[in-house]
């Protein structure tokens, strides 16, 4: 497990039902084929065109690199919370060593979010509006694991809240989610993801 700040940070498939974003990243422009099969497979969709901008505000975006490609292509997914709110729902509850009592969380499954955007192997970068940085790859994400919350008790959580997005992990149910490294991942007021592939 590595904890980094995101000073150094490393800089398609997606179901119908995500109203993310397809962007071109920091700079990076796709090849003409793959501009033309992401507009495809936007149009496909349902999805706005590539370079619009959600109507809510974004508190996620998610990054996708193909650090073996010589040309450097990037994706990038900007999500509102309508997006995130159409995403495979879950929920658990469970005590945390944050807060006092069961709280009941609710989102989407990490392991669920990477594969609604065809993400099949290498390393999430997930960083913090603070700049705290964890890794977590691929192959350990669980689909009974991980879950990045948008709600709280019932209601949209806020930055004080450790909003507006908390990846948490169903911290009773398993000694397995009660480890060391489970409780570094379980980043709060997260508001990026890059890929690292």
């Amino acid at each position: 497990m590595t904890t980094r700040h995101a000073f150094d940070c490393r800089n398609f498939k997606t179901a119908a039902r995500v109203a993310a974003l397809a962007l071109g990243c920091c700079g990076a422009l796709f090849a003409p084929a793959a501009a033309t099969a992401e507009s495809h497979i936007a149009a496909s969709l349902g999805l706005p065109a590539p370079g619009q901008q959600p109507e809510g505000d974004v508190l996620l975006s998610v990054t996708i690199t193909d650090s073996a490609n010589t040309d450097a292509k990037h994706a990038r997914y900007l999500f509102d919370r309508t997006a995130l709110e159409v995403l495979p729902k879950d929920s658990f509850e469970t005590s945390t060593i944050w807060t006092e009592g069961l709280q009941r969380f609710e989102g989407v499954r990490l392991h669920a979010l990477v594969q609604e955007l065809g993400i099949s192997d290498g390393t999430l970068w997930l960083t913090a509006i603070n700049d705290y940085m964890v890794e977590m790859p691929v192959s350990e994400l669980r689909a009974d694991g991980a879950l990045l919350a948008h709600t709280r008790n019932g209601a949209p959580m806020t930055a004080r809240d450790k909003g507006p997005l908390w990846v948490v992990f169903p911290y009773d149910e398993n000694p397995r989610w009660q480890t060391e490294t489970v409780y570094a991942r379980s980043i709060w007021q997260l508001d990026r993801i890059e890929v690292e592939r």
